[in-house]
């Protein structure tokens, strides 16, 4: 009898390492960012009309950024493509603006993205 409910215990226990994801890690890729916002990257170099694609992408993103560690991943993963892509900082800031997205950070190359909080 006792070496069932042991049985149980760590059948429980298994069940809850990996069901269970750990609380702080992120489920936003730097991939994932990009799929998205892909259709801003023609404004973001250049200006001239957002497309609507773009502000779906933003506002999808945003929305798949519930928690502090994800909207942090995707800030870092912002940090990264802003310059690759050849991104102006002030096409990239007036997104949100545009989109009437509520972004908790301003991008700039000096960015501490593990101080923005969700």
């Amino acid at each position: 009898m006792a070496l069932t409910k042991v049985n149980a215990c760590l059948v429980m226990m298994f069940y809850l390492v990996i069901t269970v994801p750990p609380h702080a890690e992120a489920a936003i890729t730097c991939a994932g960012v990009l799929s998205s916002l892909s259709p801003c990257i023609a404004y973001v170099q250049r200006g001239g009309p957002v497309p609507p694609s773009c502000c779906d992408g933003l506002s999808a993103l945003n929305n798949a950024a519930p928690t502090t560690p994800d909207i942090q991943a995707a800030c870092t993963c912002i940090k990264s493509l802003v310059p690759s892509i050849g991104a102006n900082p002030t096409y990239v800031n007036s997104l949100p603006g545009i989109c009437h997205v509520n972004i908790p950070y301003k991008y700039s190359a000096s960015l501490d993205c593990s101080t923005v909080t969700r």
